[in-house]
This record gives C-alpha cells, sequence and structure tokens, in this order.
C-alpha cells in the first residue's frame, strides 16, 4: 500500500508542554482511519502537523511524500474540517462557491445532493446557523471536494443521531465509489467502529495503538460472575479494569476468547462478552474508563 502519510518520530512543545511525543505513524492511501483518544491527548495537534497548519518541534512530517508545511500542491489535495470550524460571514452557496474554487476534486452535484440531504438554508449567512447547521456544512465541505486527504476532526457537533448517521452513510457510500484517504478524530467511537480500517490511538501526545481495527477489535474481553469464581477463572491473565459489587465482580481482560475458555466459562457460569472498540480506547488512555482523566478545559492541543 502507498502511504499517504508519513509521521515520524514527530513532537510539538508549547512553551514547555508537550502536546506530540515523538510519534511515529502512516496513514495509507484510499483507507479510512481513526485518530482516536480522550480530550486533550493531542489529536487536534496531530491534524495540525498533518494538513500544514503547524510545523513539529522535532521529527518529520510526510503527505504525498513531501513536507506539508507552505507546500501548496499538498494542500490543494488537502481538505480539514475541524471542530467550531470558522467560516467568513456569506450565505451558504457563497461559502460552497468559495470552497469549489479552493478544491481541485469538488462534485458541485454531490455538494447539492448534500445540502438538500441536511437540509441546508442556501440563502441564510454562517452566523445564522445553528450550530448543527454549521457542523453539516463542514461535512458537505469535506465530502463533495473529494480531496485524496480528508481529515474531519469532530465534524458533528450538534448533530443529532439521524444527521450523524445520514454522514455515515454518504461517507461510506461515496467513498466505495471515490476511494480516498479518510481520518476521522471522534469521541463517538462505537457509532463509527464499523467505518474503520485502521486505528491510531494517541494518549498523552504518544501513539499507544497503530493496528488494523480488525485487529484491535477481539482484544479483549469482559468476565463477569461471582468475585472469587471470576478470580479462579482470570488467573494470571492480565487484568486492565476490574469492579466489584458485592459478591459480584467484572474484570475486563486482555487478549482473545479461545474455545477452551469459552467451555471453562460455560463450566464456571461466567458471562463472558467482547470489548467494544470505544471502551479499548479507554483502557488504553489515561487509566481506563474508571480511572483519573486528564483535564479537558479548552480546545484538544
Amino acid at each position: 500500500m502507498t502511504a499517504a502519510v508519513q509521521v515520524s518520530h514527530v513532537s510539538r512543545r508549547f512553551r514547555g508542554v508537550v502536546a506530540v511525543d515523538d510519534a511515529s505513524f502512516t496513514l495509507e492511501a484510499g483507507r479510512i482511519h481513526g485518530l482516536l483518544g480522550r480530550n486533550g491527548a493531542g489529536k487536534t495537534t496531530v491534524m495540525r502537523l498533518v494538513t500544514g497548519l503547524d510545523r513539529p518541534s522535532s521529527g518529520a512530517v510526510e503527505v504525498f511524500g513531501s513536507d506539508p508545511f507552505e507546500n501548496e500542491e499538498v494542500l490543494s489535495r488537502t481538505c480539514f474540517v475541524k471542530e467550531s470550524q470558522s467560516y467568513p460571514d456569506l450565505t451558504v452557496d457563497r461559502i460552497l462557491a468559495s470552497a469549489r474554487l479552493l478544491q481541485p476534486g469538488w462534485d458541485d452535484g454531490f455538494a447539492q445532493a448534500l445540502v438538500a440531504d441536511f437540509d441546508l438554508p442556501r440563502g441564510r449567512r454562517v452566523r445564522k446557523l445553528s450550530r448543527g447547521m454549521r457542523s453539516a456544512l463542514g461535512i458537505v465541505i469535506g465530502l463533495a471536494s473529494r480531496a485524496p486527504l480528508t481529515l474531519f476532526d469532530e465534524p458533528y457537533l450538534g448533530l443529532d443521531a439521524p444527521s450523524r448517521a445520514l454522514f455515515y452513510d454518504r461517507l461510506i457510500t461515496d467513498f466505495a465509489d471515490h476511494p480516498r484517504t479518510v481520518v476521522l478524530s471522534t469521541h463517538l467511537i462505537d457509532e463509527v467502529a464499523n467505518l474503520l480500517e485502521r486505528v491510531v490511538v494517541v494518549d498523552h501526545g504518544r501513539v499507544v495503538i497503530d493496528a488494523e481495527a480488525e485487529d484491535v477489535r477481539g482484544t479483549a474481553y469482559t468476565v463477569v460472575g461471582p468475585a472469587g469464581t471470576v478470580a479462579q477463572f482470570v488467573g494470571r491473565r492480565e487484568v486492565m479494569a476490574r469492579q466489584d459489587a458485592g459478591t459480584y465482580a467484572s474484570a475486563t481482560v486482555r487478549g482473545r476468547i479461545d474455545e477452551p475458555q469459552r467451555r471453562l466459562a460455560d463450566e464456571l457460569r461466567l458471562d463472558l462478552s467482547p470489548v467494544s472498540l470505544q471502551q479499548l480506547v479507554a483502557h488504553a488512555t489515561s487509566g481506563g474508563p474508571d480511572g483519573p482523566q486528564r483535564p479537558t478545559e479548552g480546545a484538544d492541543r
């Protein structure tokens, strides 16, 4: 596979704060990637480095084989839709007309269909749009750009569940006909889990998971039952998280469930269940879903 993005030992420091710490990963062309992690993990900083909006303090970023910073050829092939995207105070139609001039691969017919799908008021100025409508406008631009590298950073804040489902449907349908490299950064991991082909998980600026999504799924499971029986079943396996409720316990165990384990769990009358991708990300970052979390004030650095 050809690499669309290559990040090699990249760090980014802001006045002594390390936002990205020796990160390395590759985004292959023509695939949908998830850039995942908690608020403040460094995801947005990574996207800014990839899209040439910032430069690393050390290390190297290559997009389509070149440094993206102030590189017009690379940037013309990139579309970055971010949380709280700012726009000139123009009408929806004028914003889309401007995007058409900036994006060489723009499909105006697709853009107009998406405007109708999301029921966007064409003649309304951006400042009069609701938060959800501004998010929908960003989605229209990101999809209709058909940019070879398209990044969505929490683009659907303010959208209700049906509108988010519409986005996912239009993305996967158009991707099938027009493959490109797509990066989704979101906290709604379970909603997009089935779309992702590869995941990069960032925690405290470091890459803690970089793997095929299918390989990540099923790498942990939860066992529930009487506390003593759960402890007997778990034995020396690696426990990622444990909860006790009276005489019962729940343990999240790293590893895959094989047939002998299933038989043993049935004999011991224990319940086994797979751990979702969202739960796995939570366990892999900042002490798990029940552990201490990093402060989330302000934007993701």
